[in-house]
């Protein structure tokens, strides 16, 4: 992304502004609020499929990581890690998503459907949107 570190990752750690600003976003809902924790309801769309989870989000703005906690629905038990790492080209931004079905007889079943299909098709589209969003605000001309 080409846009300050910075404001890449206060966008990303900033849950109150991804539904206006992820399309795909239905609505995020806030359990606990706080500076560097917030336990969160997402809703998301898949392709017109509604989805919501509950997460706990943890911002480490020592490390430029956001972490997510997925404490129910199918993904319950998923980490996912997002980095920012500078680059010559910009800034990479990384989301990493470490899922383990809880019913392990399941898993081979339900992992490429849960991963793949859903949590793969949102992340990107989380990453491209928000990479749009941060990068046309770096483009605006203050005057």
């Amino acid at each position: 992304m080409r846009a300050s570190k910075m404001e890449i990752f206060e966008t990303a750690a900033n849950l109150a502004l991804w539904p206006k600003i992820l399309p795909h976003y239905r609505y995020i809902r806030f359990l606990e609020r706080g500076p560097d924790r917030n336990i969160v309801v997402m809703a998301a769309r898949r392709s017109g499929i509604p989805i919501s989870w509950t997460s706990e989000q943890i911002i480490d703005r020592n490390r430029f990581e956001i972490h997510f906690n997925h404490l129910k629905a199918w993904t319950k038990g998923m980490r996912v890690v997002w980095t920012f790492s500078d680059t010559r080209d910009g800034v990479l931004v990384t989301i990493s998503h470490d899922l383990r079905f809880r019913i392990p007889a399941l898993a081979p079943i339900v992992d490429p459907i849960v991963g793949d299909f859903f949590i793969h098709n949102v992340a990107s589209k989380t990453l491209r949107c928000m990479k749009a969003y941060v990068e046309a605000r770096a483009n605006k001309v203050t005057a």
